[in-house]
């Protein structure tokens, strides 16, 4: 690859084995080269700026969990090297509670959650990036309930009048990169299953999941079946009924002796105004970032990988409601 090193043999080694390098490794400091100076990461908690509070975070979670793994299922990208490439890479991360830190009081406990991140990379260095962890399987795990966890960051952090406001669109970062994925026909197939989901048409889960589609969703849950789907976006979407759904970059891919394969990322915007997953309506403004990956086979898609933050959305219903 142009401009890359060439230990990489292509795009998806250089996404896994920098994230191996960085993390299992210990290799913190590379991140001065592998970030831009200015970098903008985008998490549902907020934006970081610069590869210096990269460094700052990783070097607390490293610390909070010292035996944290980051296995990498797949990375799904689209670009080339002239213009730059845009990855969408998921990862099956664990760790022990091992310390204290953003989770409390070490508690001894192991957990294991999904992590996409997108990450948009030219001549070696990784320059925009959005990211969603999976924080509310990660409490969870560690004992905790969503809705009470993100009451107590709101407490530490000053209360709802003081506490750190979660990422809207209004506190977006301008950054490099601008592209919106590529036109392969399993993002498209992918992006119109998902449009209709939005638009309350979900019978399009029986009519294009297969019947034994695995499900692995956000709070680190695994369903089995079209009914867990269902129960999954139907609770989501029952609770902000008429937020505005968006996609903003799709990527399809076929081959790399995978299944064909799609990736999404998408936002709702709105209103907490019905019973569902997020329990009684508040009226609160609520911003929603969504990442999926599905994979598909001949009955159907077979595998759906769909992740929000929680914790971040519990914290936008709380501090509205002061």
């Amino acid at each position: 690859m142009k401009g890359f090193n060439p230990k990489w043999k292509d795009f998806p080694d250089y996404i896994i084995g920098i994230t191996k390098e960085i993390w299992e490794d210990r290799g913190v400091g590379t991140l001065n080269h592998y970030y831009a100076p200015d970098i903008p990461v985008r998490s549902p908690m907020g934006v970081q700026q610069g590869n210096q509070a990269v460094i700052a975070s990783t070097m607390a979670t490293i610390n909070e969990f010292p035996d944290r793994e980051l296995l990498g299922e797949d990375v799904i990208w689209s670009g080339n090297e002239d213009e730059g490439f845009l990855s969408s890479h998921r990862l099956l991360t664990k760790a022990t509670h091992s310390r204290d830190g953003q989770f409390g009081p070490a508690t001894g406990k192991k957990w294991t959650v999904r992590v996409i991140a997108d990450c948009a990379a030219k001549d070696d260095v990784i320059y925009d990036e959005w990211l969603i962890r999976d924080y509310g399987g990660i409490v969870r795990q560690l004992g905790m309930d969503p809705a009470s966890y993100a009451a107590s960051l709101i407490e530490a952090e000053g209360g709802p009048g003081n506490a750190k406001p979660v990422f809207t669109p209004k506190m977006d970062v301008r950054g490099d990169y601008k592209g919106t994925g590529n036109d392969n026909d399993w993002g498209q197939e992918y992006a119109d299953v998902l449009t209709r989901i939005m638009a309350k048409d979900f019978n399009v889960i029986a009519e294009e999941f297969d019947r034994a589609v695995i499900g692995e969703y956000a709070g680190a849950k695994t369903s089995i079946g079209r009914e867990g789907c269902l129960e999954f976006w139907v609770g989501l979407r029952s609770s902000f009924p008429n937020a505005d759904f968006k996609i903003h970059h799709q990527i399809g891919m076929d081959g790399d002796m995978l299944s064909p394969r799609a990736a999404i990322r998408w936002s709702l915007d709105g209103l907490h105004e019905g019973w569902g997953s997020f329990g009684k309506p508040t009226g609160a403004p609520v911003h929603v970032m969504g990442m999926c990956h599905a994979e598909f086979g001949p009955w159907g898609l077979r595998r759906e990988f769909a992740l929000y933050d929680e914790i971040a959305i519990w914290k936008q219903i709380l501090m509205a409601q002061g």
